[in-house]
């Protein structure tokens, strides 16, 4: 399992039943939670999130609507009596913000927060299954985007036709890993004879707020879906420029250029009630794309 569920879509202010952004990330091994704006928790009950198995939280930046629910959501887990480590990564800046916060109303967390700042284009996190990285984008504050990659697949043994080969248990791991077998008297046994593939390991580009910023394309580059705000319309491109965000048009612009195979877009301003006319736009440019509608699982 490789899927997106959005628990926010819309820009600074909540409105038309639209939250602010707030995205789970989730695999048979991880769930993500990507940002936390205002009313995130109850989203997360809405469409049945368990907030018990986030362990890792990515915060884009620092304008209220991608963090107002999290010191929400950080004092609800202790009260929750969690005590598995949680680790929060984002701006250097957020970390003093939540202390600050935890501090003023005395709250004692039953588990150890960990903030790990981001400062560099780099991977943040990673371990057997997944790696994320962060690169910048342009907005008017500091801003950084997440690329979530699966590692490659193990090769999956086939029980029947290994029968066929006195290959020793001891070499199981490496014919997983793809490797060939010689035995003692120098025989090759191919990889492939005893092994099946499995399925392309998957990845996720989550832009967050931007402009139209050609320099992120090399680093989302093919993925299997990306993220990619859309507040305005293009008619109102000027308003998107001077405002540090993208248009529609521009975000399926970004998706073309970079290969991607799929297309979600988001962050739309609250000056629109109806997105039916954000999806025509963008399909002018790049077909498969979506909005990203809220409680929607999309699976990658």
């Amino acid at each position: 399992m490789f899927s997106v569920t959005i628990l926010g879509n819309n820009s600074a202010v909540p409105t038309h039943d639209r939250h602010p952004t707030a995205q789970v990330l989730q695999t048979l091994d991880h769930t993500f939670l990507i940002d936390c704006g205002e009313g995130t928790q109850m989203q997360m009950n809405l469409y049945k999130i368990k907030r018990g198995k986030i362990n890792q939280i990515f915060i884009s930046h620092l304008h209220g609507d991608h963090y107002f629910g999290l010191i929400g959501l950080l004092t609800t887990l202790g009260l929750n009596h969690r005590t598995a480590d949680l680790h929060v990564y984002g701006p250097a800046a957020l970390k003093e913000i939540i202390n600050l916060q935890l501090d003023v109303c005395n709250a004692n967390l039953p588990y150890t927060l960990n903030f790990h700042s981001i400062n560099s284009e780099e991977i943040i996190f990673e371990d057997k299954k997944m790696a994320v990285e962060c690169f910048k984008v342009n907005h008017r504050i500091e801003c950084w985007g997440f690329l979530f990659r699966e590692k490659k697949n193990l090769r999956k043994i086939d029980p029947k036709k290994i029968k066929n080969y006195n290959i020793p248990t001891t070499f199981y791991e490496s014919l997983h890993e793809g490797k060939d077998y010689i035995t003692e008297n120098n025989k090759l046994i191919k990889n492939e004879w005893v092994t099946v593939p499995v399925r392309p390991p998957k990845s996720y580009a989550y832009s967050a707020d931007t402009t139209y910023f050609e320099q992120i394309i090399d680093k989302i580059s093919g993925v299997d879906l990306l993220y990619h705000e859309a507040t305005y319309l293009h008619a109102l491109e000027e308003k998107a420029v001077n405002r540090f965000h993208s248009t529609a048009k521009q975000a399926a612009m970004i998706a073309e250029k970079a290969g991607v195979k799929k297309l979600l877009i988001g962050h739309f301003s609250s000056m629109y009630e109806k997105l039916d006319d954000f999806k025509t736009e963008a399909r002018e440019v790049f077909e498969n794309t979506d909005i990203a509608e809220e409680g929607v699982c999309y699976f990658v």
